[in-house]
């Protein structure tokens, strides 16, 4: 590994420094991903001038967490967040420091960071690299190891062994034996961490090439239980028919498999939790077979309380939990159009291809066997074919609208929104009746069916 390649403007940042008789550094994830040979788009500085010189040295500067000697500036398009060199006390609420002063020498900031691999500090503009725990030799065998004591690093932040396992699953590393036995015992301090906080993990496994070896670790570690227990009790759930697995290999394949195919969040989350409502539905039949009647009604009332639970956007929760609570839909030659045409409008136009992904993550995860390349094939061009034939899915859709009721006589109110029901239900069996003089016709009939 020879020296790793620095974008220019951090150059002309440097030579600003420099020009002040001030040090700064390219530190954390920055230094990791660049001697990973990976061009680093997030850039943390630390320097040993104070927030307060910084803030004179350029002419866009936000003082984002100054308290702390933390200042963003904003250069040529760029934002880079500059920091003190600085130690910290005690950790009293397990995320934070209790009190913050400024270090002297890069080597003594370091010394705070959680893993090696993030305690690398990348003199600007040339070198050296300042390595004071083996992070770079860390980096090179694909090692997560805490700097110091495990104990202590995940004592003093209840972050870090979500940390720890996201990194293992993002990066492809595996976590040291003494830094993963150390995260059973922070298991009270992570769960004093603020739910959005353990989101913004979250998020990060399931965007990973592979998020089960986040969700193994964190099995193996109690954060499973600690954080997501409806999926932990997944585990030895074992299944009838053709699966191969467990409820909690099931769903985690699912979700491996929606990840290498690069689906959506919505559809990575759904895969991943589609059948946690089975341990509760679970049970067993008359000839000794275990059922689980409705677990996808189940499965998304328990997705919903996660998501919540962990503070994601309203709109985002009932994407994901519609796809979950439609997963279990089931296709036959012999339905006619309008059942196509029902199932386009329970499940949504925009929302059928996110369905369809899910379900494929799930037949894969069955037995681990890609499905073939016809698979659902027949159903997605009755669905094309259906679409194509002209759309009659909403009263939006409809040749009619409130006002050409109102002209033949029919009261706006509940009335009125039956009578459009009932139109809609007519177009859906046939659209070819979705004209505005057949629908005021049948309006009229169904007028006066209801009119005393």
């Amino acid at each position: 590994m020879g020296n790793p390649f620095i974008h220019p403007i951090l150059k002309e940042v440097a030579a600003v420094f420099r020009g002040r008789g001030k040090k700064v550094y390219l530190v954390g994830g920055a230094v990791r991903d660049l001697f990973r040979h990976h061009r680093a788009q997030d850039w943390d500085l630390a320097t040993d001038a104070l927030p307060e010189e910084v803030m004179t040295m350029f002419r866009r500067v936000i003082p984002t967490g100054i308290s702390h000697g933390t200042v963003t500036v904003h250069y040529k398009g760029r934002s880079l967040e500059i920091t003190t060199f600085r130690t910290e006390s005690a950790y009293t609420d397990g995320r934070h420091p209790d009190q913050v002063r400024y270090a002297a020498a890069i080597e003594e900031d370091l010394s705070r960071r959680d893993f090696t691999m993030n305690a690398l500090a990348f003199a600007l503009p040339q070198g050296p690299l300042v390595d004071p725990f083996g992070g770079r030799e860390d980096i090179k065998n694909r090692i997560i190891r805490c700097v110091g004591s495990g104990e202590e690093r995940f004592r003093e932040d209840g972050l870090r062994p979500l940390r720890a396992v996201r990194f293992a699953a993002q990066l492809g590393f595996e976590v040291e034996p003494l830094t993963l036995a150390a995260i059973p015992g922070a298991l009270g301090i992570t769960a004093r961490v603020a739910p959005e906080r353990i989101r913004d993990e979250l998020d990060k496994i399931i965007a990973s090439g592979e998020p089960s070896i986040a969700f193994l670790l964190m099995e193996k570690t109690g954060l499973l239980e600690l954080l997501l227990p409806e999926l932990g009790c997944c585990r030895g759930i074992l299944q009838k028919g053709f699966h191969r697995f467990d409820v909690l290999d099931h769903s985690l394949l699912a979700c491996d498999y929606s990840a290498r195919k690069k689906a959506p969040a919505q559809v990575r989350l759904a895969s991943l939790f589609h059948d946690i409502g089975k341990p509760p539905t679970r049970k067993m039949d008359e000839s000794g077979i275990w059922t689980f009647y409705h677990h996808d009604r189940e499965s998304a009332l328990l997705t919903r309380n996660i998501l919540r639970r962990f503070r994601y956007p309203h709109a985002f929760i009932e994407e994901v939990v519609h796809l979950v609570a439609e997963h279990m839909f089931f296709y036959e030659e012999s339905w006619s159009d309008a059942a196509v045409r029902r199932f386009i409008i329970r499940v949504g136009e925009d929302k059928i291809r996110d369905l369809l992904e899910v379900r494929r993550a799930d037949t894969y995860a069955t037995a681990g066997i890609e499905p073939g390349g016809d698979f659902l094939v027949p159903f997605i061009n009755r669905i094309d074919g259906v679409l194509a034939q002209g759309r009659a899915f909403t009263l939006k859709d409809l040749a009619v609208s409130g006002k050409d009721l109102q002209d033949i006589g029919v009261k706006p109110g509940p009335h009125m929104g039956i009578i459009l029901r009932e139109l809609l239900e007519t177009v859906i069996d046939d659209p070819e009746l979705n004209n505005r003089e057949r629908l005021l016709e049948i309006a009229k009939n169904i007028n006066r069916r209801y009119t005393p």
